[in-house]
């Protein structure tokens, strides 16, 4: 900055102060009144003032001994942190209700919470007339489960319907082929959930009505509704209709486009509702919202990445990201990715994180972040992917041809083919080439049963990790024992170590001033052959 700059600065400044005090001198500045004090005519002042300053000691030494006190109590919870053994001496007593509730609250928190959702599954069967089966259309077969629909069978009079979520997402042939597939089983509604829904806590003035986009549109719900409104009829009485499935299938979304309404909490993370709530459409029609299904450890590792609720950091994100991509058709992986043709999953991450811009201090590709960001692409609702239904149909074995007909009876049959067929028309459906064709496992395996989930504490990581890696182990996921140190060392810092040794050499053979270029910037990375041409 000039002087000259400086100073005309610093004389509108003071111009600003002048004109600040007029305007305060104007308007008349009441300065506060002072503490006169204890007068000097006022009888017993020198008792008063003795008085005055024996209470500020007072004051003074209570908030010493507060301040000591706190930090007791600091010291003797850490003591407690260390050493379990060591108890407060001065706690308060606690009444009985206090008492009952703390251990309620201590037994549900040990409990494990799979168990949880086993409990409130089997309540939501038990409770429902008819249940709703979410699958997600791009592996409709891989997101049913055996058991649970077993138990559906033998729960007596319940109707089950299969659900076809997510269908804007596959291409409208495979999606026709599937509904064929499936309605030789069970009735089948295609469905397409609105995810974005009015919240009713929140109101929000709109002046122009704007155009829907492709998430807000809500294409099945009439066929569905219709679809309940008949058996309702036909069964004569108020009927409870149960949504369940695997996690991310979108339950949730299902109930909030058939309310309009925000009532369910949704998101991309796995397993958000943890325990039954009742939705109310009509006076004769509630709808009950579950937790997701326990993944059975004995599925295939594929079935265990994309269904399992456990977190992505619970998990080996590479192992679990390399199970899905082993399923994928790898040209069309490379054509959706943009990435090179790649011969394994290693190369597939090292330019997926390249291309995303994923990079580790130093400049290292970041493979562990490449892999968490296409395991949640692949378990989000975005991603285009399809698998071939079977070419035969076979019946499952907890199946025959009396049941059919038996979940059949009640339903208006013609009319859900009609508002299918309506409904398939009415979807944006992705075309075949920009779809990936991914692989399914089949039919994957369920935990219904609270018995069968071991006792275990739910921050117990480490041990949810090393059953993970035997299941993957089991799979033939992990390769085949090599060298110790191979096997010691995760692909991250494999990939980490051959391009630091590949920075090493480079370094040796670089001229000094590509040298004095990298010590200005450390943190960029350069290619020591184009600077050396």
């Amino acid at each position: 900055m000039t002087c000259h700059k400086r100073y005309k600065i610093q004389k509108k400044v003071r111009e600003h102060h002048r004109k600040l005090r007029k305007e305060a001198k104007k308007r008349g500045r009441k300065k506060p009144r002072k503490d006169p004090g204890v007068p000097n005519s006022a009888p017993f002042k020198e008792a008063l003032l003795r008085e005055a300053e024996l209470r500020k000691q007072q004051l003074e030494e209570l908030k010493q001994q507060q301040k000591l006190d706190r930090q007791n109590e600091r010291n003797k919870k850490r003591k407690l942190e260390t050493d379990p053994d060591v108890k407060l001496s001065n706690t308060e007593p606690v009444t009985e209700e206090l008492g009952q509730r703390k251990a309620k609250k201590a037994k549900t928190s040990k409990q494990n919470p799979k168990r949880l959702y086993c409990q409130e599954l089997k309540k939501v069967i038990e409770a429902s007339d008819v249940v709703l089966e979410v699958l997600d259309a791009r592996d409709p077969l891989g997101c049913r489960c055996p058991q649970v629909e077993e138990a559906i069978i033998r729960g007596g009079q319940k109707k089950l319907v299969l659900v076809l979520n997510k269908s804007d997402l596959v291409p409208k042939e495979n999606l026709e082929n599937w509904l064929s597939y499936l309605n030789k089983e069970l009735p089948t509604v295609v469905f397409k959930a609105s995810t974005q829904q009015k919240d009713k806590r929140k109101r929000i003035k709109v002046k122009k009505k704007a155009a829907l986009s492709k998430s807000e549109v809500c294409v099945g719900k009439q066929g569905l509704w219709k679809l309940l409104e008949g058996f309702q009829k036909t069964s004569g009485k108020a009927i409870h209709v149960g949504v369940i499935g695997f996690p991310n299938v979108g339950k949730s979304s299902v109930i909030n486009s058939l309310k309009q309404e925000q009532i369910c909490s949704v998101g991309v993370s796995m397993g958000l509702t943890r325990c039954m709530q009742l939705v109310p459409l009509d006076k004769q029609i509630t709808i009950i919202d579950s937790p997701c299904f326990i993944v059975s450890p004995l599925n295939s590792a594929p079935a265990l990445a994309l269904r399992s609720p456990a977190s992505i950091e619970v998990v080996r994100p590479l192992e679990a990201a390399s199970a899905i991509l082993s399923q994928a058709d790898a040209q069309q992986v490379v054509l959706k990715f943009t990435v090179p043709v790649f011969t394994n999953s290693l190369e597939f991450f090292t330019s997926f994180a390249q291309r995303r811009g994923l990079h580790q201090k130093g400049g290292s590709p970041n493979v562990e972040g490449a892999a968490k960001v296409l395991w949640s692409e692949w378990t989000g609702a975005f991603l285009g992917y399809y698998c071939h239904p079977p070419a035969s149909w076979t019946p499952p074995p907890h199946f025959n041809e009396s049941i059919v007909t038996d979940m059949k009876w009640g339903f208006d049959l013609e009319e859900l083919e009609k508002n299918n067929a309506h409904s398939i028309q009415a979807i944006k459906s992705p075309h075949l080439a920009s779809s990936i064709l991914f692989q399914s496992s089949g039919l994957t395996n369920g935990v219904i049963d609270e018995k069968d989930i071991p006792e275990e504490l739910p921050k117990q990581k480490k041990q949810e990790q090393e059953s993970y890696e035997d299941v993957k182990t089991d799979q033939g996921i992990v390769d085949e024992e090599g060298d110790d140190e191979s096997l010691a060392m995760s692909p991250a810092e494999e990939a980490c170590e051959t391009l630091s040794e590949k920075s090493r050499a480079d370094k040796q053979s670089a001229p000094s001033f590509v040298l004095d270029k990298m010590t200005e910037e450390e943190d960029d990375v350069y290619d020591f052959s184009t600077d050396y041409v």
